[in-house]
């Protein structure tokens, strides 16, 4: 496990049922400097694994931060552009309108039939 998924899984309240408030904005903070500069292949290996383990337990910020980041780093990925649409979807309608222009810009760049 690298210390990217760690810091990550960290995020998810069920693996830290006892933590306190301030054990809980630790380890926001760990996240978030984990996720600022990570290889985004790397990155997205964590995504993937902690979402695989306990899909709805990474918090919807955490899951939106992440795949913001990769996306950032491969703008041109008409497939990862559509699997973070459909992950921000899941958590809607909060997110539709940026869903809708990931899964636009996806199109774009490899139309489907």
């Amino acid at each position: 496990m690298s210390d990217l998924t760690a810091r990550m899984r960290q995020a998810v309240p069920e693996y830290r049922p006892d933590a306190t408030a301030q054990e809980c904005m630790g380890a926001i903070l760990q996240f978030v400097e984990a996720v600022t500069f990570p290889d985004p292949d790397e990155l997205l290996a964590a995504l993937r694994e902690v979402i695989g383990e306990h899909w709805p337990g990474l918090p919807p910020y955490a899951r939106n931060l992440a795949y913001r980041m990769v996306c950032l780093q491969r703008p041109h990925d008409a497939a990862l552009l559509r699997e973070a649409a459909h992950d921000l979807r899941a958590f809607g309608p909060d997110w539709d309108e940026e869903a809708e222009e990931l899964l636009r810009r996806a199109d774009l760049l490899d139309p489907r039939p």
